[in-house]
């Protein structure tokens, strides 16, 4: 049985998969990796679009500069929402509270749990570990009282201990940059690996600034798995300087100056439908 099938309380058999597969609203995404993901012009982080000669896009890069050797060891996307589109507005509606958030909900949720049950093993290899000890959620950046709405969601579906992550006094709820001090980690265990969930990834600086807090307390391994990697309504296209191939990339990425700061991508800071 794949790594998290035996794990998904009130789900077996075939037929239930099967089922949630024939409904998916959302495609998952390719699974590029490597070279694969050079030649088709996605950053090796986030699967996001990448600037032509980069291995990274311009948000990753400073991640790694920031923080090197704690960021999350794999980042998978489990589908691409576009500015507008369908997926983009589940995962703002679901957690509203208005009329639809529940059909909303039922899909985020079915999308979450087919891409673990489906691509779970290739994250946790990707990742350097065995299949997660410990469950946790990225908290939210607008202070909602309460358990996060996707740890509601999936809670029921993943049998793990689930970690909690709380945002520290005087830090900021709204920043878009990476912050190792953000969170703090209760609960964990030295040498845990962690599947942390994040509903959206835009500049990925929350979901990495837990990451960190994680490692720093302790855990040995942490799989970002997100439910919508936001893009701009229209993506960029592919060209053919983005679509060299990976022998003529530079080994690491350019330093990053005050002229890219200038000219990030548009997409960097798109926030909901």
């Amino acid at each position: 049985m794949p790594v998290m099938q035996a794990d998904l309380a009130g789900i077996s058999g075939a037929d239930v998969w099967e089922s949630l597969r024939a409904r998916r609203p959302h495609e998952l995404t390719p699974s590029p990796s490597g070279p694969s993901a050079l030649l088709a012009g996605l950053c090796l982080v986030c699967a996001g679009p990448v600037r032509a000669g980069y291995l990274r896009c311009f948000q990753c890069d400073l991640h790694a500069q920031s923080a090197p050797g704690l960021l999350a060891d794999v980042v998978a996307p489990a589908a691409y929402a576009a500015k507008g589109g369908p997926l983009a507005r589940d995962l703002w509606l679901y957690k509203s509270g208005r009329d639809g958030s529940g059909p909303a909900a039922a899909r985020v949720l079915s999308l979450l749990l087919l891409f673990l049950h489906e691509r779970g093993p290739a994250v946790w290899r990707a990742a350097g570990m065995g299949r997660p000890s410990a469950v946790c959620v990225v908290p939210s950046g607008r202070g909602r009282p309460g358990p996060h709405p996707l740890r509601v969601l999936a809670a029921p579906y993943l049998a793990r201990p689930w970690l909690s992550l709380r945002p520290r006094p005087g830090g900021d709820p709204w920043a878009r940059t990476l912050d190792p001090a953000r969170f703090q980690a209760t609960g964990l265990l030295p040498g845990a690996t962690v599947l942390l969930l994040d509903d959206s990834w835009v500049s990925g600086a929350s979901a990495q600034s837990a990451a960190v807090a994680l490692k720093l307390a302790g855990a040995a391994g942490v799989a970002v798995v997100v439910a919508g990697r936001h893009l701009p309504a229209t993506p960029p296209p592919v060209t053919a300087a983005s679509m060299r191939p990976a022998r003529h990339l530079p080994t690491t990425p350019p330093p990053v100056t005050a002229a890219d700061m200038a000219a990030r991508p548009p997409w960097v800071n798109r926030l909901g439908p």
